[in-house]
């Protein structure tokens, strides 16, 4: 039995895609911007690596040249693109519920976003989750975004040492709680297969957050 079953965890939830469904806005956000500066990328590509930070998107998708040449360009043009959007982001459904859930039990919450701090706190307003919260992170608080660890070691330390697990929607959430020494979960919210969360390192797979919600007893946060 791993030490997070034995105590109680804490929880690390992932804001985008997990507690928020703006998982294709950002898609769309991307595209367009690619678009804008001539590269037609697939949507379906450019969601893959949803997820993933937005300093490693240009490179990943397009080459290394092309993110010296214009990445700042791009991303500049994604965040703004995306500001056109973020009024229709709704809360997913049962993410408040969790955070409740949660707070019930006792258990301390971290939300983890690397987005600007105008994203998180539109975030923090939509899931009325300042109370909840036990405190929220911001791109402030990260050199390296996912799949690297920086997010979750900041998170980490808002908990001042307790046990830990990482709820994420995508492979990258996944692989940056790995690196960190997390054991995570995954919900399918944010288009990715249990397949492919689970190769990425999630314990269990669930399909929705009231999926999980309903689950609770038999995860670390029971």
């Amino acid at each position: 039995m791993s030490p997070s079953r034995r105590q109680p965890a804490a929880a690390i939830l992932d804001i985008d895609g997990t507690l928020v469904d703006t998982n294709y806005h950002h898609a769309v956000a991307w595209f367009r911007a690619f678009r804008q500066h001539g590269h037609v990328v697939p949507l379906w590509r450019i969601h893959r690596h949803i997820g993933m930070g937005g300093d490693q998107m240009v490179g990943s998708l397009l080459s290394d040249e092309v993110e010296r040449a214009e990445g700042d360009a791009i991303r500049e043009a994604e965040k703004a693109l995306y500001l056109v959007f973020i009024a229709e982001v709704e809360p997913l459904r049962g993410a408040r519920a969790l955070l409740e859930d949660l707070r019930d039990r006792g258990r301390k919450i971290v939300l983890a976003s690397s987005a600007k701090a105008q994203e998180v706190d539109h975030y923090l307003d939509l899931l009325d989750a300042r109370e909840l919260a036990t405190g929220w992170t911001t791109s402030a608080d990260v050199q390296r975004t996912k799949p690297a660890p920086d997010l979750v070691l900041a998170a980490m330390e808002l908990l001042d040492g307790a046990p830990a697990v990482m709820v994420g929607d995508s492979t990258w959430d996944c692989e940056a709680a790995k690196r960190a020494g997390l054991e995570s979960i995954a919900v399918l919210t944010g288009g990715f297969s249990e397949g492919e969360l689970r190769d990425a390192g999630a314990s269990a797979v669930f399909g929705s957050i009231d999926e999980l919600r309903l689950a609770l007893d038999d995860t670390p946060f029971g």
